[in-house]
């Protein structure tokens, strides 16, 4: 979360609009200030998953870290990682998200990934979409152009 905008805008987005949102990650991972965010934070996946009705995965952007943000790949996949396992913790009506790209087998396994709770294709599908509306639209276009 340190690094991704995703991470930024859909938490002040979602408690915005009125959801209740927790970002679980390892410390060395959580934005500076997030304190300030009004969002819940905490270190164990666990504990949170049970209680959730969507699960948002991010990608390790490790190319933005020059540390050791956490010991090893395989540790940060045991302590952080959507499994099967995992998987089976959640309620029945829990959507797994993840806006991609996805490290699979890291953040999330590729049977959590392709399930029929994951809405990713449709997620990342809509996300390019708006997107481009959102462009267009600063760029000069408007809707009355497009209903000539």
């Amino acid at each position: 979360m340190l690094h991704s905008r995703v991470a930024r805008s859909n938490a002040l987005l979602l408690q915005t609009l009125g959801a209740e949102v927790t970002l679980v990650a390892p410390p060395t991972l959580l934005p500076v200030g997030v304190d300030g965010w009004g969002v819940a934070t905490a270190y164990d996946l666990d504990a949170v998953l049970p209680k959730v009705d969507a699960v948002m995965m991010l990608r390790v952007q490790r190319e933005r870290m020059s540390g050791g943000f956490f010991p090893t790949a395989r540790e940060y996949s045991r302590r952080y990682g959507l499994d099967g396992r995992r998987m089976a913790s959640l309620q029945d009506h829990t959507i797994v998200m993840h806006p991609g790209p996805m490290v699979r087998g890291m953040e999330i396994t590729a049977d959590v990934a392709d399930s029929d709770r994951s809405v990713i294709v449709e997620q990342v599908t809509n996300g390019v979409a708006v997107r481009m509306a959102v462009l267009y639209l600063l760029l000069g276009g408007s809707e009355s152009e497009s209903s000539e």
